[in-house]
This record gives structure tokens, sequence and C-alpha cells, in this order.
């Protein structure tokens, strides 16, 4: 590693900055901020990442996932981790989701809101509190 200018290490603030970045993500079956919460953390049509530093947002597919025999749980909380977001905000998260999301530093906030623009309110303020484990069984539909 070289050092900078200023004698630092040249990784300086750039990626830093990169894992800072606070993400959350939110079940939901839709597109954008009005679109409703979808109860169902492994089986949820979608993920939206919303980046709470830029107030941007991206959309990720879990289509491969909604009619899964087993596993859902497990590939979608693979899904969040590799997506950055450090907070999930879902209904409801079955017990091996939540072991795999616990494992990767992942808080799951538990939130019944109709849309992900007013659960993205309520976790701002501070209203959700992060679960400390699964409240529905595995293969919950």
């Amino acid at each position: 590693m070289n050092p900078g200018p200023d004698g630092q290490s040249a990784t300086g603030s750039g990626e830093k900055e990169r894992r800072m970045t606070m993400k959350v993500a939110f079940s939901t079956s839709g597109e954008n901020l009005e679109a409703p919460m979808d109860s169902r953390f492994g089986r949820a049509p979608k993920f939206l990442i919303y980046d709470l530093d830029k107030d941007t947002y991206e959309v990720i597919d879990n289509q491969q996932n909604m009619n899964a025999m087993q596993g859902a749980g497990i590939q979608a909380a693979e899904t969040i981790a590799r997506s950055e977001a450090r907070s999930l905000v879902t209904g409801h998260c079955g017990p091996k989701a939540f072991r795999v999301l616990n494992a990767a530093g992942i808080k799951v906030f538990p939130c019944e809101a109709p849309t992900v623009a007013a659960a993205l309110h309520a976790f701002r303020a501070g209203e959700l509190k992060p679960s400390s484990s699964a409240d529905v069984e595995g293969h919950w539909a």
C-alpha cells in the first residue's frame, strides 16, 4: 500500500465512506416508495434498498424465491447482505433467515406500515425496535 501525499494510506476516505454508507432494505411488492410493504420477508417479490446518506434507492427483484420449495428466506437474506444494507424493515422473518441476517450484522425491524414510505418514516423517526429473534416459523406463507 502506497502512502498518499499526506503520508497516510492511499485507501483514504473513499473506502471509508463506502463502509459508512447506511442502507436500509424493505420487503415490498412494488418499485417505489409508495409501494406497499410485503409482510413476508423471504417470499417478498422485491426489496427496496434505500440509501439514507444519498436519499436514493434501488429495487432488487426476488422473484426466484417467491415459489421456492425451501430456502427462500436464506437466499433472500443473502441477497440483502450483498446489497450492503445494515438494516431490514419487514413484516415477518423466519428463523433461518434471521440467523443469516444476524450473522451478517443486519438488524431486523418488524413493521406493519402500509407503504415503504411510511416504514421509512417510522425507521428514521426511531419508532421501530430491532427484533431479537424470528417471529414466525419456517415456511410461513
